[in-house]
Parts: C-alpha cells; sequence; structure tokens
C-alpha cells in the first residue's frame, strides 16, 4: 500500500497495520481456552470444516500454552501445595510444567533431609502423583527431569562404577636426548575427584617434542615419532631410554570415573552420580533406577495419560580431564578406520583445554573424529536408548542436546521435542542449527528455557522477556519453559517465599520464581494468552525456509552463524536453516522439483562454506559431495563459498578419500545450477544469478525478522521488528516499509491475526504481483503480528470477495461490518484506489485534537513481608499527583512494589459522534497493564507498543478510563531484604506517560 498524501503522524502511521478493538473485526470470547485442544497437534485442519480460523487463533488449546520451570526444594514439599500450584498455573492460562528437584539458594541441604524427602523417595513419588493427578483434572502437561537437578544422574552407582561418567586423565615426564627415565609411570596431572577411588592404566606412550608445531598454549609434538611403552610397564614403574634426537615426553593414559555429581547436590541420600552419556550402561542405569523406584503403578498410569515428557538439562559434563567412555578405543576404530592411540597425544585435555598438537591440519582432523565419535556414542546409545524407553512408558524425550562439541542438528532430530535456551544463545543462529534437524526429521517442535538472567531475580519484567524472546520465535522457536516458578516456601527462606536460584551466591540470583508473589501475576493471563498464539500459528502445518547451510560440525550454543547469510541475507529477507551430515540421510532429505524436502522446509537452495570451527578450511565428507551432486542434477541449486581446490574430508582421510573428494566436487561445479563464489559479498549476486529471491522479500535492508509456515494452504508469517543478537549497536529502530510475501494458494488475500487480543481482521490494503502479497508493516522495536494469507472468509473477518485497496490518502483504510472505511485523524477529503480500478472518495469532516491527559487519580497497594516468609502484607497507598510521575519519585511510594490503580476522568463535548474513535496512547508504563474504559475491561495491552484503540467504548459527555499497572519486587525488596538485594538500583514503576488521548474520524468509502 502506498500513502500518496505522505500524512498522518508517526504514531498513525504505525498503527496502519496493527489491529485494534475495531467494529467488524472478529472477536474473541475471553482468553478461554480451545475445547479442541487437538487442533494445536493436528495444524488449522480439525477447524477449517467450520469455515473460518477465528476461533482457533483466538483460543489455543493447552498443548501450544507456553509452560514452566517448576522448581521444587526435592520432596521438602506437601502434596495439597502442589495442587493448589497446578491451579495457579492453570488458572493463569499456561499449559503445564516441567518438574525439577532444583534448590541453589539453599546453601544449608542438611534443612532438606534428603534421606527422607530426597529426589526418588517415597515422598518424592507423593508429590508427583499429586501433581500428576492435579494436572490431569485441569488438563495441563507435566514433564518431569530425568534425574535431580543436571546432568542425570542417580543414586545406585559411585563413581568406580562402570555406569559412571569417564574421564581420561593423563600423566607427563620430560626426558631429555638420550637420557634414561626409571621410575613410576607418571602420575594424572588432574587429582581425581572426591569419591574416585579407582583408576586403570591403559597406555603409556613416548613421543619427541617438536617445537615447529607448538602453539601459543600447545605444546607441539611429532606424530612419526610415537612410540608405545605399555609392554615395558612392570608393577607401576617404567624404564626407557630416550633417543639422542630430542626433549621426549612420557604421556600415561589412566581411565576413571570423573566423579561428577548433578549441581546443588545432595538431593540424594546415598549421593547421585552422573552417568556415562556415551556408553548403554550409563542410559541403562537411569532406565534401572526409574523402574524400580519411580514408576509406581499409579505414577505410570498417570503418565500415560499426560501427553508429557521427560527432560534432560544440558550436557553439562565437567571434567578435568578428557570426556571418556570405555569403549571409545574400539568404537573409533570401527567408526573412523584408523585407531586412536596413537593420536591421544593431542587429545587430552587438561582443565577442558588441549595440551599438545601434532601438525595443525593432523591435529584439527583427529579431534574432528574424536569429537565425531563422541557424538556417535552420544546420539545412540543416550538419546536414542532414552527416547524408545520414553515412549515405552508412554512418554516423550523433550532435551538440550547441547553442551559438548556434538552434533546437536543431528541429535535435533532423533528427540521428539528439541529445547534451545534464552540465557546461553546470543544469536539466534543456535536456534536455526537445532530447526534445522527438527524439520528434516519432520518433528513440530522447538522449545525454549526462557526468560533466564543473571542477577534478574524478582526485577524482571515481561517486557524484557518479550523482547528477549520476539526474534527467537522467528528463528524456528514455537515452544517456552519459562524459568521458572518455584515451590512456595523452604526451611530458612525469606519473604516472598521459596525461589531456586536467589539467593545465588548471597547475592540476587537468577530470575525468575513466578507466580502469585508477583503483583504482574495479575496480569499473567494476558501474556500468556499472546505468547500461545504464537505458539499456535508457530506450530501450525510445516516451516518453509529459503536456505540450507551445511555445517560441517554440528555444534549448537556457539553464537556461529553462516556468513554472508546471518550478517547481510537476514537484513533482505532470507531464512536460513542448518543441516549437518547426518540430516542428509533422512528420509525427507530428497528433492523434487528442484527443491530439498518438498513435504517440508522446501529448501530452495543449499549454501556450503569453510568449516567456521576450523579457520574456515575447505572440508566436506565424500558422501555429502556425492548427495549434492545428485540433488543438483535433480534441479536444487548450490551455492559454494571459498577456495575448493584443495578441499580435503573433514577428518583424517583415509586412502585416496581426498582425491575423490575433489573429483566429486570438480564434476559437481560443472553443472548449470551451482555456483561457487571467492568472496561473500558475492553470494548474493550468485543467488540472483540462480534466479532465486526469498519468499519473503523487502525493498529495502531491514529489521524485520520472520518466520514463514504453511498449514493447509494457508501461509503464516510471524513478523517482529527484532534483533538477530541479545546485544545489538545501533539500537532497532521502527521500521515502516512494504513487503512482498509469497503465497500457496492463489486468490489467498491477507489477513492480520492480533496476539494480544486474538482478533482476527482482513487487511483493506495490498497490491498483488507475480503470484504474491505486497503489503505495509509498521512495527516498534520488538513489536510483532502475524499475517496469514487464505482464502476469502476463511477467519471469518469481513470484506468476502470485495474489492480491496491499493492506494490511499488516508491514513488507512479498514474494513469494518464488511464495508471499507477510511481513517485518519485529521478532517479532510481522502481518496482512494481500489483493485477493481475505481476511486472512493471520502470526507472526514471535524476529527477533534489529541488530548492529553495529564489529570490522574493513583490508588497503589503497597505488597510487604506479612506474618510468614510467604504471606503478603498489602497497605493501600493515596497519594496526590501533580502529574505522572515514577513511583520511587512519590514519597509514599519511593520502596513499594504492587498494584496501582490510574484514574482519569474525559469529557467529550456534543461533537463526539458515532464516526469517531480514539487511540490510548499509554507512553512509558511499568510493567504489565490493563485498561478499562466506563467500567468494561478492555483486551489486553500490548506491552511492546502500548496503544489502545478505544473504538467505540467512548461516549459523549464524561468517561472514565481506568490503568492497572503492576510492579516486580524489586523497590520492596531492596528494603525488606538488603542483605541480598540492597545493591539493586530503584525500577521507575507506575504509569509514567506521557498519556494522550488521540482522536480520529472514519467514514465508509462512496465510489465514483
Amino acid at each position: 500500500m502506498s500513502n500518496d498524501s505522505g500524512r498522518g503522524t508517526p504514531f498513525t502511521r504505525r498503527r496502519v497495520l496493527q489491529a485494534g478493538a475495531l467494529a467488524g473485526a472478529v472477536t474473541a470470547t475471553g482468553l478461554g481456552l480451545s475445547p479442541n485442544p487437538a487442533a494445536a497437534r493436528t495444524g488449522t485442519r480439525a477447524l477449517q470444516g467450520n469455515g473460518n480460523l477465528a476461533d482457533w487463533f483466538a483460543n489455543p488449546g493447552r498443548t501450544v500454552r507456553p509452560r514452566f520451570r517448576w522448581w521444587w526444594p526435592d520432596a521438602k514439599v506437601d502434596p495439597a501445595e502442589i495442587r493448589r500450584e497446578v491451579d495457579q498455573i492453570a488458572d493463569a492460562g499456561f499449559g503445564g510444567a516441567e518438574i525439577a528437584a532444583v534448590h541453589h539458594s539453599i546453601r544449608d541441604k542438611s534443612v532438606l533431609d534428603v534421606a527422607v524427602n530426597g529426589w526418588g523417595t517415597p515422598a518424592w513419588n507423593a508429590a508427583v502423583e499429586a501433581a500428576l493427578d492435579q494436572a490431569a483434572r485441569r488438563g495441563i502437561t507435566i514433564d518431569i527431569t530425568l534425574g535431580p537437578s543436571w546432568p542425570a544422574a542417580v543414586p545406585t552407582i559411585t563413581p568406580d562404577s562402570p555406569a559412571a561418567v569417564k574421564e581420561l586423565a593423563y600423566g607427563s615426564a620430560t626426558v631429555a636426548a638420550g637420557a634414561a627415565y626409571s621410575g613410576p609411570v607418571p602420575a594424572p596431572v588432574a587429582a581425581a575427584a572426591p569419591g574416585v577411588t579407582a583408576q586403570k592404566l591403559l597406555l603409556v606412550q613416548a613421543v619427541r617434542v617438536n617445537p615447529a608445531n607448538s602453539t601459543r598454549k600447545e605444546t607441539g609434538l611429532d606424530f612419526a615419532s610415537v612410540q608405545d611403552l605399555t609392554a615395558q610397564v612392570t608393577d607401576g614403574r617404567i624404564a626407557w631410554t630416550a633417543p639422542v634426537d630430542g626433549q621426549w615426553l612420557i604421556l600415561s593414559y589412566w581411565e576413571r570415573g570423573s566423579g561428577q555429581r548433578p549441581e546443588s547436590d545432595p538431593h540424594t541420600d546415598p549421593l547421585s552420580y552422573v552417568v556415562d552419556h556415551f556408553s548403554r550402561a550409563g542410559t541403562q542405569a537411569v532406565i534401572d533406577f526409574w523402574e524400580a523406584n519411580l514408576l509406581t503403578p499409579r505414577i505410570r498410569g498417570l503418565l500415560k495419560k499426560s501427553g508429557g515428557a521427560l527432560f534432560e538439562d544440558s550436557i553439562e559434563l565437567e571434567t578435568h580431564a578428557l570426556n571418556w567412555t570405555p569403549d571409545l578405543p574400539a568404537e573409533f576404530e570401527r567408526r573412523r578406520g584408523y585407531p586412536l592411540a596413537p593420536y591421544l597425544p593431542v587429545i587430552v585435555r587438561n582443565k577442558e583445554n588441549p595440551v599438545h598438537s601434532y601438525e595443525a591440519e593432523l591435529t584439527r582432523h583427529v579431534r574432528h573424529d574424536y569429537w565425531q565419535t563422541v557424538s556417535d556414542l552420544f546420539n545412540e546409545h543416550h538419546f536414542t536408548m532414552l527416547r524408545d524407553w520414553a515412549h515405552s512408558i508412554g512418554l516423550q524425550l523433550r532435551a538440550q542436546p547441547y553442551g559438548l562439541e556434538t552434533d546437536a542438528i543431528a541429535a535435533a532430530a532423533i528427540l521428539d521435542v528439541l529445547e534451545g535456551e534464552s540465557l546461553g544463545f546470543k544469536n539466534l543462529d543456535d536456534y536455526r542449527a537445532l530447526a534445522g534437524g527438527r524439520d528434516l526429521a519432520g518433528r513440530t517442535v522447538l522449545s525454549c528455557e526462557a526468560a533466564a538472567y543473571q542477577g534478574g531475580a524478582y526485577n524482571t519484567t515481561w517486557e524484557k522477556i518479550l523482547r528477549t524472546m520476539g526474534g527467537a520465535y522467528a528463528a524456528g522457536l514455537n515452544q517456552t519453559y519459562l524459568h521458572g516458578f518455584s515451590y512456595a516456601s523452604a526451611p530458612g527462606v525469606n519473604w516472598p517465599g521459596f525461589a531456586a536460584f536467589t539467593p545465588y551466591n548471597g547475592g540476587i540470583g537468577y530470575s525468575e520464581s513466578w507466580g502469585p508473589r508477583h503483583p504482574t501475576w495479575r496480569h499473567a493471563r494476558d501474556v500468556s494468552g499472546y505468547l500461545s498464539r504464537i505458539h499456535q500459528v508457530m506450530q501450525a502445518g510445516t516451516a518453509k525456509i529459503d536456505v540450507a547451510v551445511f555445517r560441517q560440525k554440528g555444534y549448537t550454543k556457539t553464537g556461529i552463524g553462516a556468513n554472508w547469510f546471518t550478517a547481510s541475507g537476514i537484513p533482505l529477507g532470507w531464512t536460513h536453516q542448518f543441516v549437518s551430515e547426518p540430516l542428509l540421510d533422512l528420509p525427507n532429505a530428497t528433492v523434487s522439483g528442484g527443491v530439498l524436502a518438498p513435504d517440508g522446509p522446501a529448501y530452495r537452495v543449499v549454501f556450503v562454506e569453510g568449516d567456521l570451527f576450523a579457520g574456515g578450511e575447505c572440508t566436506l565428507p565424500v558422501a555429502v559431495a556425492e548427495k549434492l551432486l545428485g540433488y543438483t542434477r535433480a534441479g536444487l541449486p548450490l551455492v559454494f563459498l571459498g577456495d575448493w581446490s584443495a578441499a580435503t574430508v573433514p577428518g583424517v582421510a583415509g586412502q585416496g578419500e581426498n582425491e575423490r573428494l575433489r573429483a566429486v566436487l570438480a564434476e559437481l561445479f560443472t553443472q548449470p545450477k551451482v555456483r561457487v563464489v571467492a568472496d561473500k559479498t558475492k553470494v548474493g549476486d550468485a543467488l540472483a544469478e540462480l534466479g532465486l529471491r526469498p519468499n519473503t522479500v523487502y525493498a529495502q535492508s531491514s529489521t524485520l525478522l520472520h518466520a514463514r509456515r504453511v498449514a493447509d494452504g494457508v501461509d503464516y508469517y510471524y513478523l517482529c521488528n527484532g534483533k538477530h543478537a541479545e546485544t545489538v549497536k545501533p539500537p532497532v529502530a521502527p521500521i515502516d516499509h512494504e513487503v512482498s510475501l509469497a503465497r500457496t494458494t492463489d486468490g489467498a488475500v491477507p489477513y492480520r491475526l492480533d496476539l494480544w487480543t486474538g482478533r482476527a481482521e482482513r487487511i483493506a490494503a495490498y497490491t498483488e504481483e507475480d503470484g504474491r502479497v505486497r503489503v505495509r508493516v509498521a512495527l516498534q522495536p520488538s513489536e510483532a503480528t502475524v499475517i496469514a494469507l487464505g482464502r476469502p472468509g476463511l477467519f471469518g473477518a469481513g470484506g468476502g470477495r470485495s474489492p480491496h485497496v491499493t492506494s490511499t490518502t488516508a491514513a488507512e483504510v479498514r474494513f469494518v461490518d464488511g464495508r471499507l472505511v477510511a481513517r485518519d485523524t485529521r478532517a479532510g477529503r481522502y481518496e482512494t484506489v481500489l483493485s477493481n480500478g475505481r476511486t472512493a472518495t471520502v470526507v472526514i469532516d471535524t476529527v477533534p485534537e489529541p488530548m492529553p491527559l495529564t489529570v490522574w487519580r493513583l490508588e497503589a497497594e503497597d505488597w510487604r513481608p506479612g506474618a510468614s516468609a510467604t504471606e503478603t502484607a498489602v497497605t493501600v497507598q493515596k497519594p496526590v499527583l501533580d502529574t505522572l510521575k515514577p513511583w520511587p519519585q512519590i514519597p509514599e511510594l519511593a520502596d513499594a512494589s504492587g498494584v496501582g490503580r490510574y484514574t482519569a476522568v474525559v469529557e467529550l463535548g456534543a461533537g463526539w459522534t458515532g464516526g469517531h474513535g480514539a487511540y490510548l496512547e499509554l507512553g512509558e508504563v511499568f510493567d504489565t497493564c490493563r485498561v478499562t474504559v466506563n467500567g468494561r475491561r478492555l483486551p489486553p495491552v500490548d506491552l511492546i507498543n502500548p496503544v489502545v484503540d478505544l473504538g467505540s467504548h467512548l461516549r459523549r459527555g464524561s468517561n472514565t478510563i481506568e490503568v492497572e499497572v503492576a510492579t516486580t519486587l524489586n523497590n520492596r525488596l531492596r528494603v525488606s531484604d538488603p542483605g541480598v538485594y540492597g545493591a539493586a538500583a530503584r525500577q521507575n514503576y507506575g504509569l509514567v506517560g506521557p498519556v494522550r488521548l488521540v482522536p480520529y474520524g472514519q467514514a465508509p468509502l462512496s465510489g465514483r
């Protein structure tokens, strides 16, 4: 759409494409729950037979609603309170919770009496039964963490058990040229962890030092000099004389348990120890403990009905040595085709860092092969085995498949539900890596451990959460597990009750402990509804992505992107995901019609660049090169970046392997749909030469982030004016430009789906070109909306098959009761061009001037500590306001937290007619708010852009406007618990404004 007059205030332009409380728009029936939660699992098909999708969008089912991490102080809980907390979660519009034994804030764990109240005890099972039973009554889902805290651990093993997590420690002794060494085999450099009583000597080697191979942190060694001295060990001693050609090292290798215990233990009596994640024995120990101790007949039955999942947190296997499993040498040789032992000197680690190096390329390649083998074992012996067992007891497996240098992309294709985290993922490409595995495997959900902020306890706002998560949804995220919801109380805690992560080391801990203890919980249902609608749309059908980026190593949580696409392609509208070698063996990874995975993400080009985790080395497995050759012969375009003339395979090459790779690439590069560019700035030119453009096209570089999903012929575009990383400089600015959207169905028309109100509105102003729809998008920083392209009447919105608007001199034109209505904040004569070629004219006679609202009455609830740690005393304050100002500037509220109700009265004169409406611009609001006009509460307020269309709610004469604002607890805790929170700065609570009422006039179009 174009605005030929260029008129309208910045505000009115901003709202052109924002759905409001308009007569004629499809209204949500409150924020109730869909009676058909299966619709969320089956896309939109279940409702299309009813003629429209309005209710499907307005009232999402429980399966797509956001959930919580639910932290328990082990089993020091009351089943009756557990049931109450399930009700609190459900009543606030959330879809479930994940039970986890987490209590980092409790320093003295003895108060929990883990022998009686530990994880896995009868008391734990009783509480889990209560949670599952009440959740079933309320129709929400309960997930359960695999073990106490993290990583996965059980109390039935010791550090020396075969099933316990292992490490390979090394010892070292330096021997001068020609000198003799006689003495004990060198002991491990790193001492064993407490509880580790056994260690097994696997191997002793001698290797010559080669300074030419040294790096800043690693001692160079000569690979050709490696000698096996193991046979010379007698009774733990060795005698050996070094050759005369340089300095030598004697290296010993010791297999032992790492002794790792789950975070913030003890959780059990006896102590739990982390299991070996790379062996079947370790995974079986978890399964055996569950079968013997946790799956009571009652729990087993409830789990089968729950639809929930087992959950495993990020794989944080911490060791001072090398991650290890006893079968690794044999598995390495079987899978990689050569023995591991000669390469151990450059694989071993000290404090998680490598210590020796051979020649640089050889070192890189053997380390690749080591981690590839570990990744294979992890995915096969842990995730696949756990997933299959979870299915046998009626559950899914959800996990965060990262933390080590393993192929998380491949793991994402194994898991039922994969998960990322907002705290650790600083670049949206970390989500895109996981989304690639999800979508090629034909799975649906990518969840997120959302809204954990260091030092954010009791000062985190919902607005901050929404700004953090907005861009992540555009990267493929479509479910959130908020961090988190703590059980009410625990021994020795202060008001407002138990919080799992605060205090943390004596100071302000990680956010958050949501629930009734928060003033903003009063408005939590508004936020849960907003997030649910995003999830509803983003789980519908299948994602459609422009580019598959091949990644030689499937790591994530790295912040490393996709070169040109991350830096330049995203601002131009390109979308991409990452794939690794195992994904290309999936059944969906086939090409048809020149598209990869046409029934899934439908990638239209594959981009291959050097290994960014290995200095950009141009490396590719032969099997991948052969597969890509087959793909492009079937019509799939490929773009390669870099000099591939001396390409190598990623690991240590077998006989003739590199030559075979180069031959395949030479043939591949002759294919008509392949381009090779030496400079990343030329990638865009290569795409243009191939005739490719994004599904979503901008006329200019933009901060708009977006995702497209297609369900039953309907295109859903989630659009967010977001940021690609947590910190962006300069800050994101408002956007206002046209966007061209590809559509699946001929004749589809655009609808705007308001994520806050649940309303669907037919967009009146757009143009059509080349099978696409071009609409205008105007969004404030972090603001989001959804545009759907579907048949007329699909969402029940007005307009039918009426002509639409292609240009107008009015600020905007909308469908109201099926008729086109022009709207502007200024009087005048406006002309509108329709798609049938006619020109329509409208005259808006008078529009009142904007009205600053400066006179307000405030009644504030001041929340304070009550008689116990879980009780809150509320004092009502009624300060006299001379102007709107933050609470810290109001003496009575300087240290208050709570809920404030602001009331203003607006007089509208005789000229106020049915042709008028008004926007209420709230300005600065901290944190959540609701608006009531003349006693009627309006739909939820957009917390990112708090502007409310008052529509027909205003009347001639006196009008009462009430704005209810809820705060964090930060300002009160600063003074009530200064030992922990005293260092926090006051937050500027309340309705700060400026607040304006901006009237508009509107009238139906008349044609000529």
